[in-house]
């Protein structure tokens, strides 16, 4: 089989519903990044998956949730320096009435919880670049 998508590190996708998303507060072990970070669903890739797989398979791994890969609605290529030069994406995916009822949080991070958009915007203790990806698709929402 063909690999459809060129080379990436992984992907992150926001699940939302109502303005707000499904963060997790990563562990707090010094020898991951960001330790003790608001983190969004997602990771590394796998094979030869598509950035949707990718997220789709990490969702369903970290969260329990097996969500359609034609559920993603925003999907954007980002330069990634710090995963050795290969890029990553930031997907979104709306979640419906009665999914976050069916989490079964797993066994990477604290614990999870529902945040406004706006609160992991500000919030102090997010990956940044999740931030900055974030607003991106924020101003898609205002002017799309």
């Amino acid at each position: 089989m063909k690999d459809a998508s060129p080379a990436f590190s992984g992907a992150k996708i926001v699940l939302h519903t109502g303005g707000e998303l499904i963060a997790y507060l990563r562990d707090d072990k010094p020898d991951i990044p960001f330790p003790g970070s608001w983190d969004l669903p997602g990771g590394g890739r796998e094979g030869h998956e598509t950035p949707a797989e990718c997220a789709m398979r990490e969702v369903e791994e970290e969260f329990g949730l097996k969500l359609p890969v034609d559920r993603v609605s925003y999907c954007r290529r980002y330069s990634s320096p710090r995963s050795g030069g290969a890029d990553s994406y930031f997907l979104a995916a709306p979640l419906e009435p009665g999914e976050i009822e069916g989490i079964a949080f797993g066994s990477e991070g604290q614990r999870w919880r529902m945040m406004r958009f706006d609160a992991f915007l500000e919030e102090d203790r997010a990956v940044p670049d999740l931030q900055l990806r974030l607003r991106d698709f924020c101003s898609t929402l205002r002017t799309g």
